[in-house]
């Protein structure tokens, strides 16, 4: 469940990533994803905006779309990329097996 608060503090670490070179990854549906290099150009209430560099588009996504993980969005940080949320423990979706 996503609550109000989590919506908030991510908009608000988006904030501070404002002109960030990110890799905004995600699906067009039927196994079609795509993988673009784009930037963070401006923050609203419910939604954020980035522009891709290739074709120098601007897209808009939820905030709600990457705590979903709809969209996953990873930050350049002056080394290399890491996630903006981390990533969800895999063990914890594994089911036990019962033998």
């Amino acid at each position: 469940m996503i609550y109000k608060n989590d919506i908030m503090n991510l908009k608000t670490d988006i904030d501070e990533k404002i002109g960030q070179k990110i890799i905004v990854k995600g699906s067009l549906g039927r196994s079609k994803p795509y993988e673009e290099q784009a930037t963070i150009e401006k923050t609203y209430p419910n939604i954020f905006v980035v522009k891709y560099e290739e074709n120098q588009r601007s897209v808009t996504y939820t905030y709600t779309d990457v705590l979903t993980r709809a969209v996953e969005v990873q930050v350049y940080d002056g080394v290399g990329y890491s996630p903006l949320i981390p990533p969800l423990d895999e063990t914890k979706n594994k089911k036990k097996k019962v033998v």
